[in-house]
């Protein structure tokens, strides 16, 4: 585990009570029989924003408080612990990412501040098709006008600033356009997770480019795949927490099920998976704080392993509850569902393995 600064251990602990007192699964739960349109709940992310979790990453003079992706990543795991629902991954991790490494001071100025306090939600949209591919983009910028189709945009129903990928006029690069332009039209996607998410069509929608290209892209997608891989450690951790709670109540044949050394087995595989997964995730965002040049590995690494663990332990979490664990009355269904979710953004595991040999050369 990461050494941790005590700023960063004071902010771990309020992030877990809060989220234990505020934003239980529970919370989750009556989010999603809402139907909620946002796919989250309005006055959590309030809560979240007043608490400074949005500008965490972004420099204080644009009203952050530049603690750091590491910092952030330990908010993220939290929230992934309950499952809380938010735009911090999209819009305080993704978005201002993109603004911080791409922007002009303008750019800067008009929406990190926004970001910060959680008057704007940002989002970023790079994916056409139905999977990962970041490089596969028809979307084309012509005289500062953007035209083409995004999928699976995550929080993009609530989006007031998209960051878009598209050709323009140097290549490969992103684009900044205003969620409300009229040339911006959102279908509302059902997930599997119950999260916000959205298919975009954009038709002459009038985009400013951020500097950087292809590279920009590369560097924001990887600060957003070891973001989603806390949130999913958070997850994976009080999956593994709650199944090897049951394992120690739950009576067959007369004994505690605990006590079988076939499911001793399974649990100890899964808890030295979440051990060598942590390293990872922690390594990526340490990474990205200290700006080495492995920062690419490093995140492929942490979101291909901690998506293997999380669907481990997710399946097995079903499993060994047995009948009650197939029920949407119990909660192992929600973090099944998350981890497939979470699995697929901003690449899988196959995805992640082959990126990851191409970088090693081999």
């Amino acid at each position: 585990m990461a050494v941790l600064s005590e700023e960063q251990s004071m902010l771990r602990d309020a992030a877990k009570s809060w989220v234990q007192e505020k934003s239980p699964v529970t919370a989750f739960r009556k989010m999603r029989d809402s139907g909620a349109e946002l796919g989250y709940d309005a006055n959590a992310w309030n809560e979240m924003a007043e608490m400074g979790w949005a500008g965490v990453i972004i420099p204080e003079e644009y009203g952050g408080s530049n603690f750091g992706y590491l910092s952030l990543g330990l908010i993220l795991e939290e929230l992934g612990r309950t499952l809380t629902a938010s735009p911090l991954l999209a819009s305080g991790l993704a978005a201002a990412s993109a603004l911080i490494l791409g922007g002009s001071d303008a750019q800067k100025s008009a929406w990190l501040p926004k970001i910060a306090e959680g008057a704007a939600v940002g989002a970023l949209a790079v994916d056409e098709g139905a999977h990962h591919a970041p490089e596969k983009v028809a979307a084309t910028v012509k005289g500062g006008k953007l035209t083409g189709k995004k999928a699976f945009v995550l929080e993009g129903m609530a989006a007031d600033l998209l960051i878009v990928s598209a050709q323009g006029p140097d290549g490969l690069g992103l684009f900044l356009v205003k969620g409300d332009d009229p040339g911006v039209t959102r279908t509302r996607l059902h997930l599997a997770d119950s999260r916000g998410a959205a298919n975009i069509e954009f038709k002459d929608a009038a985009a400013e480019p951020l500097t950087g290209g292809a590279d920009l892209l590369e560097k924001v997608l990887d600060r957003a795949r070891a973001g989603v891989a806390a949130e999913m450690l958070g997850s994976a951790v009080q999956a593994f927490e709650t199944t090897l709670d049951y394992l120690k109540v739950r009576v067959q044949f007369g004994q505690v099920i605990g006590s079988f050394q076939a499911l001793q087995h399974r649990a100890a595989k899964m808890f030295t998976d979440l051990e060598l997964s942590r390293s990872a995730v922690e390594a990526a965002l340490a990474a990205i704080d200290a700006d080495s040049p492995d920062v690419p590995e490093l995140a492929s690494l942490a979101k291909a392993k901690m998506g293997d663990t999380f669907h481990l332990v997710s399946n097995e979490m079903v499993q060994m509850h047995g009948g009650i664990g197939m029920t949407d009355a119990h909660d192992a269904g929600f973090y099944l569902k998350r981890a497939r979710a979470a699995e697929a953004a901003f690449g899988n595991q196959a995805y992640h393995r082959d990126r990851y040999a191409r970088i090693q050369g081999y």
